[in-house]
């Protein structure tokens, strides 16, 4: 038996008798997906060795020696000039077993007081920062692009639906802003986890620490960390932060899959409301005619993808005792695809918004149709001292003799009828009536906190550009 391990021996290999066959090595190995852990891997390893050298367990010399390797090997990384040996499972013993390769003896001192359970932890805590930054960044940019389209919609006044049924006019750039709302949620929930201000994972060990004096205290602080692990049980056996982290990945999808599917309606024949770039769309194989928006329908199609992410992590974590067990190795597998596969979205998305307009000429032919106003009516009444609960009925009966009688708007109506409907308070009815008729009147008049149009409207939308420094 050697003295000591090859640099290409697996970190237990002296404890099991039999070398791991092909299968099993193909099976176990996470380095085809945790290497992009390896920035990570890299700036806790760094951190991790200054530590060693503070407190006396390396020296000064073997410190810089680890360091220096540790910036080459990264270098490297990034210059596309590295092969990551699958033999050697995961991120962690790749990159210690080259920096043995180059450095020699030192090398092999970096993992003193250290296991991969915390080393793991810790990895992906780091990326979990980095990947809340960049889909802040995705989500912001996808809100300019909603802020620039409100602002080329400010004068388009459409339908708004609930039920899928016409409600009330509004101004279309009040549904862009309406979109940046959800968004702007999405984007506080992924700030409201503060990472880099946790207590750091490194420094618990497999799970009970270690009797080496090592300072937890230091490597927390020199990775940003605002303390050591409050229990080295508990740090290498949770991922609570990466359920965290996909469920904020699932509500980012859920509002681009309602988004995609507002549009993919507005986009069609019947409704012909929006119209966005053809290099966001394709045709048919068979039917020559059609301009389908097939990106909006994957985005909408792989919020089910993420929602399975979210799923799935759930499920491994449900049924493991608080140690490490090797089931964890699949929780990265899920963050890595759940994150990819919202930031792929948000960017379809933001490109999507950036080209699409509303269309004016469709939409103004038919938006009296739906008895838009029929609501700015009975609030007009309780201008003039009716009770609302009056007005509604008020209003509900001249909107059915308009159906009855094949009037297609309130405003075809003259005060006579006006007054005829509303018997004793008649009287209170004038000309001004049709000032409150009809949807550009009536988006006008609103007047309410955040309401889709009038003032509320224009506050709203000098508001997102200050915001978003537009």
């Amino acid at each position: 038996m050697p003295a000591q391990p090859s640099p290409t021996d697996k970190s237990w290999q002296s404890r099991i008798a039999e070398a791991t066959d092909a299968l099993a090595a193909s099976f176990v190995e996470s380095i085809s997906y945790d290497r992009r852990l390896y920035k990570h891997d890299v700036a806790g390893s760094i951190a991790h060795a200054t530590m060693l050298a503070k407190v006396g367990l390396i020296t000064d010399a073997e410190r810089d020696a680890i360091i220096d390797g540790l910036k080459s090997i990264e270098r490297d990384i990034e210059a596309d000039n590295f092969t990551f040996d699958q033999t050697l499972e995961d991120i962690h013993m790749v990159v210690e077993a080259e920096l043995i390769k180059r450095i020699g003896e030192p090398g092999r001192k970096l993992h003193t007081g250290r296991s991969r359970n915390d080393q793991v932890a810790l990895d992906l805590h780091l990326w979990l920062g980095t990947a809340v930054k960049g889909l802040s960044d995705q989500v912001d940019i996808l809100s300019r692009a909603f802020v620039e389209l409100a602002e080329r919609s400010r004068s388009v006044v459409m339908p708004s639906y609930t039920h899928l049924q016409r409600a009330q006019p509004i101004v279309a750039g009040a549904e862009a802003l309406a979109w940046c709302v959800l968004f702007d949620a999405d984007r506080n929930r992924l700030e409201n986890f503060s990472f880099y201000e946790e207590s750091s994972p490194l420094g618990s060990g497999a799970i009970a620490g270690t009797s080496l004096p090592i300072d937890a205290v230091e490597s927390a602080k020199l990775l940003g960390f605002y303390g050591p692990p409050r229990s080295s049980i508990e740090h290498t056996a949770t991922r609570d932060a990466a359920c965290d982290f996909v469920y904020c990945c699932a509500m980012i999808a859920q509002h681009l899959s309602r988004l995609a599917e507002q549009w993919i309606i507005y986009m069609s024949t019947e409704f012909n409301f929006l119209h966005i770039a053809d290099r966001y769309t394709t045709s048919s194989s068979m039917m020559p005619q059609k301009r389908n928006p097939d990106m909006l329908e994957l985005i909408r199609g792989r919020c089910g993808n993420v929602y399975g992410d979210l799923f799935a992590l759930m499920t491994i974590l449900k049924g493991l005792p608080i140690g490490y067990n090797r089931d964890l190795q699949e929780d990265k597998r899920i963050v890595f695809r759940a994150y990819d596969t919202v930031s792929s979205c948000l960017t379809m998305a933001a490109a999507i918004v950036s080209s699409a307009h509303y269309k004016k000429e469709s939409i103004e032919p038919t938006l009296e149709r739906g008895f838009l106003d029929a609501t700015s009516l009975a609030e007009y009444l309780v201008t003039k001292g009716i009770p609302f609960r009056t007005a509604h009925h008020i209003v509900g009966t001249l909107v059915l003799r308009c159906e009855k009688s094949g009037t297609v708007a309130l405003a075809k109506l003259s005060v006579q009828d006006f007054q005829e409907a509303a018997g004793e308070h008649g009287p209170k009815i004038a000309s001004d009536v049709y000032d409150a008729l009809g949807a550009a009147n009536v988006v006008k008049r609103y007047q309410s906190a955040g309401a889709a149009g009038g003032k509320p409207f224009e506050a709203q939308l000098a508001a997102w550009k200050q915001r978003l420094g537009m």
